[in-house]
């Protein structure tokens, strides 16, 4: 059984102690694109899933677009990089405000209100693999060329400070992948510094920062993987082998202070000790072929989808045991997921007194305050009412309330 904490105004405006919850997540789902008859099958879509109350949504259709890529939150926006485009949106009303045509988008970072833009295409050749756009207007600031940038395709992007770094792989010229991470200066938008990774650091395609180093998931010529541990200041770097098969498209994440990856076509979930530098073994509890690992900043849940490509799409909660919480249908092939954190402190002020008891409780709520009674999620949707004194919370899942009564407000808390 659950056990809620209602915190009381005593007739004063009182906050709850701040606390981060997670609002949604935002999923972007890749859709079905047939390369031999040209067509799109299934479109991109764009999805919100509600962990207060594990629904889920399609919020934008992406017309147009072979395939999605990334999705980035900054601030009241998030931008989405599908196809030959980004498109800017509202983080609540996912309304489309913006985009930009950018053939060959893959990736995004953010600086300040310089948005970072990877690019690299199958059997195309592009005069620039790094673009920097203006995140407010959406123009571009600079497009920096193969003499002065990356001269090969580039994928993911981690900002650190006024830098970011970009993998360079080349992964769509098979048999000619490259192992480099490049440096831009955000401030001066010049572009330096390049790290080799060697000849088995071949094809990074997840980068993750922790602490002063960045870890580079790496699928060589795609038989093989390996992960590489590359100083910031660019002193130093090195390279393990993790099997003799790719880590398929992003099957890879941080999770805690462990990378997490899956064989391309395995079904095992595999951990990988970045102190060490070793692989910790295959972790219980999964037997699902994985196309996207996330873990969830705050309850530190991990979300995994599964899709066959063409038809469906599923995304699995775990918890830290591995044990599965609950799932949820989305789009076609559910790519990207990323989470809108927010603070409890946002909540309305309690405003009047409302003496309920017992606190902590399991079951049942006394409130002694005649009228209807309301109880909301922090989103402001309206979970059930009653005009009884005694209310049954036992169905309610962990998280944050409000309890709201002819206008008196006090928010509970599952801790």
């Amino acid at each position: 059984m659950k056990k809620v904490l209602f915190t009381i105004g005593f007739g004063f405006s009182t906050l709850v102690q701040a606390q981060n919850y997670v609002h949604q997540a935002i999923i972007l789902n890749e859709g079905y694109f047939d390369y031999q008859t040209n067509e799109i099958l299934v479109p991109v879509t764009v999805g919100s899933y509600n962990p207060a109350n594990q629904t889920y949504q399609v919020v934008d259709t992406l017309e147009g677009m072979r395939f999605g890529s990334d999705v980035l939150i900054d601030g009241n926006y998030y931008f989405v990089a599908a196809d030959s485009k980004i498109f800017k949106m509202d983080l609540n009303t996912h309304q489309e405000l913006a985009s930009v045509t950018c053939p060959g988008v893959r990736n995004l970072g953010i600086y300040q209100n310089k948005l970072i833009a990877t690019r690299g295409e199958y059997l195309t050749t592009y005069d620039s693999y790094l673009h920097v756009y203006d995140a407010t207007t959406m123009t571009l600031i600079s497009a920096i060329d193969t003499v002065q940038g990356p001269k090969w395709a580039t994928q993911n992007v981690v900002v650190d400070g006024s830098n970011a770094f970009i993998a360079v792989n080349n992964g769509y010229e098979w048999g000619n992948e490259k192992g480099i991470i490049g440096k831009l200066d955000l401030n001066s938008l010049s572009y330096g510094n390049e790290i080799d990774l060697g000849p088995e650091g071949k094809n990074p395609d997840n980068l993750v920062k922790i602490g002063s180093f960045i870890y580079s998931v790496n699928n060589k010529d795609w038989s093989g993987s390996s992960i590489s541990k590359i100083a910031l200041d660019g002193t130093s770097n090195s390279t393990v082998n993790l099997a003799s098969a790719s880590t398929g498209c992003g099957t890879s994440a941080l999770r805690d202070d462990k990378l997490v990856y899956q064989i391309s076509m395995e079904t095992t979930l595999n951990e990988f000790d970045i102190n060490l530098m070793n692989n910790v073994g295959p972790i219980s509890g999964h037997s699902t072929n994985y196309y996207e690992l996330a873990q969830e900043p705050v309850s530190g849940n991990l979300y995994a989808s599964e899709t066959d490509y063409f038809s469906f799409g599923k995304v699995h909660l775990f918890d830290a045991q591995n044990n599965e919480l609950s799932n949820f249908d989305a789009g076609v092939s559910p790519g990207t997921v990323v989470f809108d954190v927010r603070s409890s402190a946002s909540v309305s002020e309690i405003k009047e007194s409302i003496s309920i008891y017992p606190n902590p409780t399991v079951d049942e709520l006394h409130v002694a305050k005649e009228g209807v009674k309301h109880i909301f999620d922090l989103t402001g949707k309206l979970l059930f009412q009653s005009t009884d004194n005694i209310l049954n919370v036992s169905g309610l899942n962990q998280g944050m309330y409000v309890l709201e009564v002819n206008g008196a407000k006090a928010h509970f808390i599952k801790k």
